[in-house]
């Protein structure tokens, strides 16, 4: 007997129809009122790099202090202790709830409830540096804290009891047993919310802090070139999300060794997987 593949006429439909309406967009964005030169200007200004630059490194102090206060907060909340259980409950509460872009505000008219800091003038020690971390990373613990406490509650309380009964104190059962399990469930999550802190970051232009955004503005409040200095932005922001994609992309695959079948394709068996397919497709019809 020969086996003879279903024809799925729709999926080329589809593909027909898809296909059509991106070509209607390119077409609309080439003819539309853009003058593309001045994209390609202002690519590689030096105002521009130095805003990617600052929105990289804000970025990733943020999300440094996030997985901190993440980690911290996740531990307090599955604490015995009532009452750490329940403040790191209500940090949670609170960050989570309510939106980030407040949250900046709050910090950077801080010195409205505390005008003065440490013995200085509160609005020197709340830099819009300063601000721009406090409202970011903060923020981003509250995220962290739920997903570190799932990864922990993941890994199975049997995994405990039999470290503990081979002579492990509670710090090398954290790090020798849990702490590898679980990143398998903490580390994707980690890696959407890092590129999320890349796009949030663009928020910090309202307390004045230099990242992409701030110093797109300020060049097409210049020359008025407003949709050429937001692509200009878009391709940054694309470029550095790409990039840490990869990265979480094979940090997965290294947390996911344990298990073979949960290990992500990689580029090129993705490509072969699609070129199959094509392939058996094309013969169904």
């Amino acid at each position: 007997m020969k086996a003879i593949p279903v024809r799925h006429y729709g999926r080329w439909v589809s593909a027909v129809l898809v296909l059509a309406v991106i070509a209607a967009l390119v077409l609309a964005f080439a003819h539309g009122k853009i003058t593309w030169s001045i994209t390609r200007h202002y690519l590689f200004n030096s105002q521009i790099l130095a805003g990617a630059g600052n929105t990289l490194f804000i970025s990733v102090i943020s999300m440094v202090l996030g997985l901190v206060l993440g980690v911290l907060a996740a531990v307090m909340r599955m604490s015995g202790n009532p009452v750490m259980s329940f403040v790191a409950w209500l940090y949670i509460w609170i960050f989570r709830g309510t939106p980030v872009l407040v949250q900046l505000l709050i910090w950077w008219n801080l010195a409205l409830v505390f005008p003065t800091m440490f013995g200085q003038d509160t609005n020197k020690v709340i830099t819009p540096l300063v601000a721009a971390l406090l409202g970011l990373g903060i923020n981003e613990g509250a995220y962290m804290a739920e997903i570190v406490r799932a990864g922990l509650q993941s890994v199975d309380e049997g995994q405990t009891e039999a470290s503990h009964a081979l002579g492990m104190s509670r710090g090398q059962t954290m790090r020798r047993v849990v702490l590898p399990q679980a990143m398998r469930v903490i580390v994707p999550p980690t890696g959407n919310e890092y590129i999320n802190m890349l796009k949030t970051s663009s928020l910090a232009f309202t307390v004045t802090y230099p990242e992409l955004m701030l110093k797109v503005q300020n060049v097409y409040t210049n020359n008025l070139a407003v949709m050429e200095l937001l692509f200009v932005a878009c391709f940054w922001y694309l470029v550095l999300t790409t990039i840490f994609s990869i990265g979480q992309f094979y940090l997965e695959r290294r947390y996911a060794r344990g298990s073979s079948r949960n290990l992500p394709a990689t580029p090129l068996q993705k490509i072969r997987a699609n070129l199959f397919s094509l392939r058996t497709s094309g013969g169904a019809l």
